[in-house]
């Protein structure tokens, strides 16, 4: 049961993650009606996260000195305003503007939303407390993503982006009723606040983020053909296989942000790499079982948002100096990770590989993110004994 004063963070995360994901799902809708082909319309995507990226350490570094709360409704407010300038945009050069500014506030949200749920929740429970944000995210690919692909295909890909936009002003409303007032931070802003990136761990705990996250979007950039061509998957069947993907996400974060209370952040991380590896590479040797695709869908997607929590945690660890802008980066990281994966994945099969070799890459990002990690450790070991500890 989600803790009242979180509900109306687990909500935007939805919202959020319905946007982001949905994208998929409609973009064929979206390109015959604004007339645009089907890689023109993949700009829609790519002008998302490049949004992302952008608004994230942006957005948190103007805001960081203002109360929490009042930061997370205008990003919501943000949020609501573009998705529904995107359903009433009239051609496409209009939608890809929309959607790049309803991308400036995705990783500011969670950043700053990160920061308060550590500090709503009870003693030990911080990371539990993230994966109860992070949880509307995992839920709007189980749900969210499925309805709004539906009411793309027969109805109009526009009533998308306005139920976006409602549930964006739904949680405006709610973090404004329920989530308690905080102070901001006296002395934040952008110029005090980039000191944090003097840390070296901080780089590492991004790279660890931008590269080993790297290895999800390889493996679910091309997990469609792989069902279809290799595992003999009828196409109809893809769209089912994703829910059991969000099911395993849902899963997964809730998992990790248990993990995340009981060991160091960092070993946390390190354990799901190499897990990760470990899936990814079966889901190439297994790739012609059906059976044992279905239950690496789902393990492959718990165990990749299980990392979620303990990234967070320790991006937060890591500048707390300014602990917003820290935790925003999260998600710049993660969309670094989003485009990178997606790249590095395709190269092999423009060589003429087979739709196996994106796991492949998958595994070798994974093991470049573990490698990242025990980097970490030795730092560690060498500035601040018991970093593990």
């Amino acid at each position: 049961m989600i803790k009242k004063s979180l509900a109306p963070l687990a909500l935007g995360g939805f919202g959020i993650g319905m946007t982001e994901f949905v994208m998929m799902g409609i973009l064929p809708d979206i390109a015959r009606d604004l007339h645009a082909t089907i890689p023109q319309a993949g700009y829609l995507i790519s002008a998302y996260a490049v949004g992302v990226v952008v608004g994230a350490p942006t957005l948190v570094g103007m805001l960081g000195h203002r109360p929490p709360r009042s930061v997370l409704i205008w990003f919501m407010l943000l949020f609501a305003v573009f998705n529904a300038l995107s359903a009433f945009a009239p051609n496409f050069q209009t939608v890809l503007l929309c959607r790049f500014l309803a991308g400036l506030p995705h990783g500011a949200f969670f950043g700053v939303g990160a920061v308060v749920a550590t500090r709503l929740a009870d003693k030990g429970k911080e990371a539990a407390a993230l994966a109860s944000m992070f949880s509307g995210l995992t839920l709007a690919n189980v749900v969210g993503v499925p309805a709004g692909t539906w009411l793309g295909h027969n109805m109009s890909w526009r009533i998308v982006f306005l139920i976006v936009a409602a549930i964006g002003l739904a949680a405006a409303v709610m973090l404004h009723k329920l989530v308690p007032w905080f102070a901001g931070t006296p002395g934040a802003g952008l110029r005090n606040d980039l000191r944090i990136f003097r840390n070296p761990k901080l780089w590492l705990a991004l790279g660890i983020t931008s590269i080993g996250t790297g290895g999800l979007f390889a493996w679910l950039s091309y997990i469609a053909p792989l069902l279809t061509d290799v595992s003999g998957f009828h196409a109809n069947m893809i769209p089912m296989i994703m829910i059991v993907v969000g099911v395993g996400m849902t899963f997964g974060v809730n998992l990790g942000g248990r993990l995340a209370d009981r060991v160091a952040p960092l070993r946390a991380i390190i354990i799901l790499l190499v897990t990760m590896a470990v899936l990814l590479g079966l889901t190439a040797v297994l790739a012609r079982s059906q059976a044992a695709m279905v239950v690496l869908a789902f393990a492959v997607g718990a165990n990749a948002l299980a990392l979620g929590p303990s990234i967070q945690i320790l991006l937060i660890e890591e500048s707390r100096e300014a602990e917003m802008l820290g935790s925003s980066l999260g998600q710049s990281g993660f969309n670094i990770g989003n485009a990178t994966g997606a790249f590095l994945g395709g190269i092999p099969l423009t060589l003429g590989f087979s739709y196996t070799s994106p796991q492949w890459v998958a595994v070798g990002l994974a093991l470049c993110g573990l490698g990242l990690a025990l980097a970490m450790v030795a730092h560690g070991r060498r500035s601040d004994a018991g970093v593990l500890a």
